[in-house]
């Protein structure tokens, strides 16, 4: 997106570079990822990442509300998904934006969806290091982070957030078989970083109240605080998972990204939302009239995960053939500007603007970004299937 590191970027690109830096990450813990790493970074145009700021200090506007809960208490469509002991603050929160151009060319975020659930932070620390190891002309002042955060300030904050003065092996990653996960990779960065221990559910011993699990030394480990890695949606659709603990259970525990707010900031929150940089959505049920230009929305279930049940193409007769109308938004359709240039055919890219709530200043902040580069129609595996300069990278904004 900046014109000169673009073009000097892709003048010393080379496969063997790119191939270099895979291996490199597969070294870190004797891991390659399960997704696609893009062969390339984005640069971001301060004016670009300034509309950035500007949307996300006007989405938290609407979150920081004080009857927030009580306009997202609909978001809770079965009971059994409230988990006990909610807190005040959304400790993770991650804000999707298309990069578009508005009516005058010009470069404009939009809204995609949002989700208050952790993403890849620690992950995405190492990816910039690689970047940066394996590739020459990414200026020093260029960053990750906003605000002035160094690194090293970064991973301290998400220290302080998640274990805090907790022992360390008394805090827990938590997941789902977190060994088959997609994005194992972060845990294992998590767990180098912070010492913590990444467990699947199914480890936990509850006593009463008390959570525990089995350490390597075959000792029984006390749980206080949990990071919770699991989406409630995949908790559910595994009946066959043995396990003591259940989300609905009232336990002895710190959630460390309380499991309510994935729920509360979710594409349910959209409608709830206005303003330049977010689309038109509008819960299904409550939709007084179709609109007639169908061409110009999409059709989205409330809870589905990395883009399942999205419709690109609707028309009255897609809606006619929702049954449960009060789980899908209509939501005004986002259309991506192919705007990186790779070796063929430009890419389009997805920002991920990653928030935390910091307990100290009680104010939550952009810490760092999540690019997901894409030729297809959406942003996922299944639409860039052998294409090249696509997949997951990261945003290094102009200072």
């Amino acid at each position: 997106m900046i014109a000169k590191l673009r073009q000097a970027f892709n003048a010393q690109y080379t496969v063997e570079k790119y191939a270099g830096m895979l291996a490199d990450i597969h070294t870190q813990f004797n891991y390659t990822p399960k997704f696609k790493i893009a062969e390339t970074p984005v640069f971001i145009p301060k004016a670009l990442k300034q509309q950035l700021v500007e949307a996300c200090e006007d989405i938290m506007k609407v979150i920081n509300q004080p009857d927030f809960k009580d306009l997202t208490d609909g978001a809770f469509f079965n009971e059994r998904m409230r988990v006990p002991n909610e807190d005040a603050q959304a400790k993770f929160l991650q804000l999707d934006f298309g990069v578009c151009l508005d009516e005058k060319g010009q470069l404009t975020p939009k809204l995609i969806e949002l989700q208050g659930f952790p993403s890849l932070y620690f992950f995405q620390e190492l990816m910039g290091r690689m970047y940066r190891k394996h590739y020459e002309g990414i200026p020093a002042d260029f960053s990750q982070h906003l605000n002035g955060i160094t690194s090293e300030e970064y991973l301290e904050l998400l220290r302080t957030e998640i274990v805090g003065d907790t022992a360390p092996k008394q805090v827990i990653l938590l997941e789902i078989e977190p060994e088959k996960q997609a994005t194992a990779i972060d845990f294992y960065a998590t767990e180098a970083l912070l010492g913590i221990k990444v467990l699947c559910i199914s480890k936990l011993i509850k006593r009463g109240k008390q959570l525990f699990y089995v350490d390597g030394n075959g000792e029984e480990i006390r749980v206080l605080k949990i990071y919770n890695r699991i989406i409630f949606d995949e908790l559910d659709q595994r009946p066959d998972l043995d396990r003591e603990f259940d989300f609905k259970d009232a336990v002895d525990i710190e959630w460390i990204g309380h499991p309510n707010w994935f729920f509360r900031i979710s594409k349910y929150t959209m409608p709830l939302l206005t303003g330049d940089y977010v689309p038109k959505s509008y819960y299904l049920d409550q939709l007084e009239y179709i609109p007639t230009d169908l061409e110009n929305y999409v059709l989205k279930p409330l809870y589905s995960f990395a883009g399942a049940g999205v419709e690109i193409h609707v028309d009255q007769a897609k809606i006619d053939a929702v049954k449960d109308k009060s789980n899908y938004l209509l939501q005004e359709k986002v259309a991506y500007a192919p705007i990186i240039q790779t070796m063929d055919e430009p890419a389009k890219c997805e920002i991920r603007m990653m928030l935390l709530h910091n307990s100290k200043t009680n104010q939550t902040q952009i810490v760092s970004n999540l690019m997901r580069l894409s030729k297809g129609e959406m942003v996922g595996v299944k639409y860039n299937k052998d294409k090249t300069w696509v997949g997951g990278s990261t945003g290094f904004f102009e200072p």
